[in-house]
């Protein structure tokens, strides 16, 4: 996780297979992990082998444990999610499963309100989606924005034919580097709860 730490920003790519485009059946999520100021992939980020029918018939509501690794192949952390009709939720743990914390929806009929707690159940901060853009999340510590969860337009034909997103991640600068897992474990949550189509 060392890595969190020394840069200010993420870009966490979605990578769609041909399978889930041309057929009607939901693959394992896959994604790459690139820092943001020099475009290196630092992480890949692979959904756990589950159930092809659950995957299909749930969708972006299944249950996922999603194991994110350093590019030699190391385990860095693992975000798991029980099933939620609603109060979508997420626990993100380190490599030896430790538990960082957590990222949890808070009820609310219009807006997209999260809390992201740390192992003690201290809230850190909050993600906030504002109701006239859609796709954005504001990292809010105490009231005031200090970053972002962005996601990011990936052209007509991507958007359009498959639900592969890409986002960009601004951590917020006073963050160490178990904060910033948590809110990297966050996007994988808002990219299910969100944008799974």
């Amino acid at each position: 996780m060392e890595k969190l730490a020394s840069t200010s920003g993420l870009v966490v790519r979605q990578i769609k297979e041909w399978g889930e485009i041309l057929t009607p059946f939901e693959t394992r999520n896959k994604y790459a992990v690139s820092d943001a100021s020099s475009g290196d992939e630092i992480y890949f980020g692979a959904e756990e082998a589950g159930s092809g029918l659950i995957r299909t018939i749930l969708k972006a509501m299944r249950p996922f444990r999603i194991s994110v690794f350093s590019k030699d192949g190391q385990a860095v952390l693992t975000i798991t999610r029980p099933f939620r009709l609603y109060f979508h939720e997420a626990e993100i743990a380190d490599s030896a499963g430790a538990p960082l914390g957590r990222v949890l929806r808070h009820f609310s009929l219009v807006r997209r309100i999260y809390s992201v707690v740390d192992s003690n159940g201290t809230e850190i901060c909050q993600i906030f989606g504002p109701i006239l853009r859609p796709w954005t999340f504001n990292i809010l510590v105490n009231g005031t924005e200090f970053g972002q969860i962005q996601k990011k337009w990936s052209g007509l034909l991507k958007e359009g034919l498959t639900d592969a997103d890409n986002f960009g991640v601004t951590f917020p600068p006073q963050f160490d580097s178990r904060q910033r897992a948590l809110i990297l474990g966050a996007v994988f949550l808002i990219d299910f709860a969100h944008f799974e189509k």
